[in-house]
Order: C-alpha cells, then structure tokens, then sequence
C-alpha cells in the first residue's frame, strides 16, 4: 500500500513538473515573439532606415558578447545538455538566469537558430532543483530530469511523440521499470503540452510550424525517393563542413568573447540585409518559401538554404547561441521546393523526403526524425519519410567532421 500511495505521489509531482515545464515555455516565447514583434516589424515601421538590419545584429551581438563576458557562456547546445543528464542524471542549475539571458537575446536579433537549447539547459536545471528538493524519492528523482527535458521537446517542437521517442531511442538506462518509465513520461509530456496549449487558446495565439496539405500522390513519384533522399544527406554533409569549418574559427577566437559575438552579429545583419529568409529559426517561414517558391526560383532556394546552413553554424559557434533544428527544417524545405520546381515534382513529396533525410542525418534517429517532422508533412507520407530517415542513418558521416 505504501508503495502504491508513493507511486500515485511521484506521479502527481510529474504532471506538476509538466505544468510548470509547459508554461516556461509558453512564458518564454511569448516574451520572444513580443521582444521580436517590437524589433522587427514596430521600430521598422516608425523610422526608415536602410542599414537598420544591420545595425541591430552588429549591436546586439556586441551587447551578447558583453553579457557572456560578464555572466559566462553558460548556454550550451541540446546535445550537450542531453549527454550531461543521461550520463549523470542531473544539470547544474546555478546558472538559471545568466542562461535565460543567453537563450532569448540572440532570438529577439534574428540569429538563425531555435530556442530548444536554451529552454533544455534552464528547464533541466530546474528539474535538478526539484530532484534534490523531494528527498522522499532519492532514487526516482534521478529520471526527473530527462522527463523534463523529454516534456521540453515534445512541447516545444509540438510533437509528444518525439518527445517521448527521443530518449528511448538512445537507449538511455533508467532507474525505474520500463512500464512504469513509460507512463511518467507520457504524463509530463501531455501535461506541458496541454498546458502549453491552454495558454495559447486563452490568449487566443496560434503558434507553431504550419503543416503543409496533403496533394494527390501520384506513384511516379517513388522513382525520385533515392536520389531526393541523397541530395538531403548531401545537405547534412554540408552542415557538418560547415560546422567544423566554425569550430575551427570559434577555437582560434576562443578568448574573445565579444570580438566573436560582434562578428557573429556583423555577419547575421550582412545575411539579413541580403537574404532576409536566413535570419530568424525559420519555424514561421515555412509557409511564405512554399507559397511563393515559383517567385523566390530554384536556385535562389538553394542559395538561401546553403547560406542558412552556414549562417546557423556561424550564430552558435559566435556566441549567438541556440538550437539547431527549426533552421534545418526550414533548409530542408527550401532545397525541396527547389527541386520540385526543377524536376516537376510534387512541392510536398519533395520537401517531405529531402527535409527526412537532412535532419535524420543530422539526428541519426529515424523515429525520432519521423515523429518530428509528423507536425509538418501528411501522414500518408509517413512510410517514404521512415525509408528516408533509416538511409540518412546508414549512411555514414566522416568522424573527422562530426568530432568535437
């Protein structure tokens, strides 16, 4: 009976967490899009001015670099913090507002990047807190953390699926039985998203990647799988270049911190000013590129891909820091578009296969990859999606490139 009434106990404490979980998320990119809103659509409109762009990148990473300089650099990238809190079970959470900071200022300037990997590394740490604060669990509290994280992603990402598949697909051990794992998890995740939710219908906000409709499928379009599927892993070997190539940089420029944010923002504000498509995390953009992807052409598609690709690299590597996911996506969708219009092809089918192949070379999980991209693409592409995300997988990425 004891252990019963313990259980039911843990697992009201984890829905609370998923409450808790789902509205710092909903608090903090309502902060996002309102600073966002102010920034780039109400200043712009009172003054005209053409290097404003510019201006605010180049000014904000300089302000970026002396937040780092003074607080630290304490925002790190989602895989970092998912390899701390599978190998320890715990994130230090010491350093909560300094990466609060850090995770918002260089979304509110437009850097290509998302916000899932400021809002890990502080709702993760948040979890540590509340693990050491119930004694009464020593041994359970230990998951708390990565159910967290497991309700960060599927909340912000709108997918509770990837937020559940991505932990058990990297076959992580766990303290508690898997049935009674399963069932935590899927409690916290339903419980920030549907909070999550909540607030967004109360204050009457739609937010989220648009899901592109479903067109008729015509069979001929299966002969284009293979070499769509390869075209997106080439584009996740680009990434990868790309980001050793920033690494590199980033190593030589270790020291300074301010030097390598301004010049993060002097380049984003270039990009902006040129191709003003590869500022921001591309989540709200999705529908502008596939609506006027005839006008924008096929090889400004490209051009706008490859340069988001290396603009991301160049944000997170400065100091202007943030996930890399939601710019990906977007990638994918462009080189999609791309080649629809080139080969004739369903917009849909092409973005669909090419995006699955990018991010699951990248990611290196097909569920995980499939239940991501679910949000975006029809369900009745699912099967070519998992044929895309299992070759990306296969395919081999040279240790040299991905090595930190």
């Amino acid at each position: 009976m004891k252990n019963v009434k313990n259980n039911l106990l843990f697992l009201l404490y984890t829905v609370m967490l998923g409450a808790v979980v789902g509205s710092i998320i909903w608090c903090f990119l309502r902060l996002m899009n309102l600073g966002i809103e102010l920034l780039w659509s109400y200043i712009p409109s009172k003054i005209n001015f053409p290097l404003y762009t510019l201006c605010v990148c180049t000014a904000g990473g300089i302000l970026i670099g002396l937040w780092k300089r003074k607080f630290g650099d304490y925002l790190e990238e989602l895989n970092v913090v998912l390899g701390k809190v599978k190998k320890t079970g715990r994130y230090p959470y010491n350093n909560v507002f300094s990466t609060i900071g850090s995770a918002l200022f260089p979304l509110l300037i437009g850097a290509s990047v998302g916000p899932e990997a400021g809002l890990t590394g502080v709702i993760a740490g948040l979890c540590t807190w509340v693990g050491d604060k119930l004694k009464r669990f020593r041994k359970e509290t230990e998951e708390l953390t990565a159910i967290g994280l497991s309700a960060t992603l599927g909340t912000i990402f709108r997918s509770p699926m990837f937020g559940f598949m991505e932990p058990i697909e990297s076959d992580e051990d766990t303290v508690l039985p898997k049935a009674s794992k399963i069932v935590l998890y899927f409690a916290a995740i339903l419980s920030s998203f549907g909070v999550f939710i909540l607030l967004n219908k109360l204050c009457g906000i739609s937010v989220g990647m648009e899901g592109l409709e479903a067109e008729e499928f015509d069979w001929h379009n299966l002969l284009y799988a293979v070499p769509l599927t390869l075209i997106g892993v080439a584009a996740g070997y680009l990434f990868f270049i790309f980001k050793k190539l920033t690494s590199l940089i980033k190593e030589k420029l270790e020291r300074f911190t301010v030097l390598r944010a301004a010049g993060g923002g002097l380049l984003l504000g270039i990009s902006g000013t040129l191709l003003p498509l590869t500022m921001f995390s591309g989540e709200h953009q999705i529908g502008e590129v596939t609506e006027k992807m005839t006008t924008i052409g096929a090889v400004m598609l490209l051009v706008i891909a490859v340069a988001k690709l290396l603009l991301t690299n160049i944000c997170i590597d400065s100091g202007l820091k943030g996930g890399h996911f939601f710019p990906i996506i977007f990638c994918g969708i462009c080189i999609g578009c791309s080649m629809s219009i080139l080969l004739g092809v369903s917009m849909v089918y092409c973005t669909a296969v090419v995006t699955t192949a990018l991010v699951g070379h990248t990611l290196k999980k097909p569920l995980a990859t499939v239940l991501l991209l679910m949000i975006v693409f029809p369900v009745k592409l699912l099967p070519i999606m998992l044929f895309a995300a299992v070759i990306a997988k296969l395919i081999p990425t040279a240790k040299k490139l991905i090595s930190e």
